[in-house]
């Protein structure tokens, strides 16, 4: 992995393309690293991109932060890693916890977004309400418990294994497709901050977050996740007043993994040539 220096931290990143090429940045989430997105990448390097995955603050080799994880800091962090890398602006596409990232980022700079594109999780003002979706995010109140750490490190990060498989039934997990995220958590201190990011959330949407979203957007909704309906990243429209739109793929909460050919139609067709 090479390696950059951006808002007070060192990032960990692989890269593919051209480095001539337009910036697209890929963030990654939980339990996940920058190698879940080697099935799509090279594809997406192919459209005419460079395309840079890092791992995300404090998922090793990346650097830990002394503190828990707030959604501003993955938007300053997304923003720094623009500039970093040398582009005055860039796509950016995030998972999870990525998605969290660059949405932020939106929020904060929305000059430096040519276009965004959010997997998975829809903007966080839209998330319905429901005990279903409460139910799906039961992890957000256990790892805010006493021995969270102990309890995600057990039998060799087996609850890794255990919440893609709930996330995602449809996947048919192997050792593979976890090994990465399990050799970052077993560095020193790397775990820990990812269960950070939990402990640092607000149920409060920040204020930057707050404004409606003028940026060309493409959500990406899992066909068979368990806990979200394509309906809801459609319902989660009126957050954006400029192009929006939602392309459903098979698999679950993980669909960028799992049908990654299926991901990278859905991105070229929302990205025509780049720009």
């Amino acid at each position: 992995m090479k390696r950059v220096s951006a808002n007070g931290l060192e990032f960990a990143y692989l890269e593919w393309g051209d480095a001539g090429h337009p910036l697209m940045l890929l963030f990654h989430g939980f339990p996940d690293t920058a190698h879940g997105w080697q099935g799509a990448a090279p594809q997406l390097a192919a459209l005419g991109y460079r395309v840079v995955a890092p791992n995300m603050r404090g998922y090793a080799p990346t650097s830990v932060p002394e503190r828990h994880t707030t959604s501003r800091d993955l938007g300053e962090d997304v923003v720094a890693l623009i500039g970093a890398l040398g582009a005055e602006k860039a796509v950016i596409v995030g998972h999870d916890w990525g998605a969290e990232a660059v949405t932020a980022a939106v929020g904060l700079a929305p000059s430096k977004v040519d276009r965004l594109v959010a997997v998975a999780i829809p903007h966080r003002t839209q998330l319905p309400k429901s005990l279903k979706v409460a139910w799906g995010a039961r992890h957000f109140v256990d790892f805010n418990l006493p021995g969270a750490l102990g309890r995600l490190s057990a039998r060799d990060f087996a609850r890794v294994d255990q919440l893609c498989t709930r996330w995602s039934p449809t996947w048919r997990l192997t050792p593979e497709d976890t090994r990465a995220v399990k050799e970052a958590f077993a560095a020193p201190g790397s775990a820990e901050a990812a269960i950070g990011y939990y402990r640092g959330a607000s149920a409060l949407t920040p204020p930057f977050m707050k404004e409606r979203i003028a940026v060309p957007t493409l959500a990406v909704a899992g066909a068979d996740d368990p806990l979200l309906e394509p309906a809801d990243f459609e319902r989660a429209r009126r957050h954006f007043t400029g192009r929006y739109e939602v392309a459903a793929i098979p698999g679950g909460h993980f669909c960028h993994r799992e049908s990654p050919q299926a991901f990278v139609e859905a991105v070229a067709k929302f990205l025509g040539s780049p720009r």
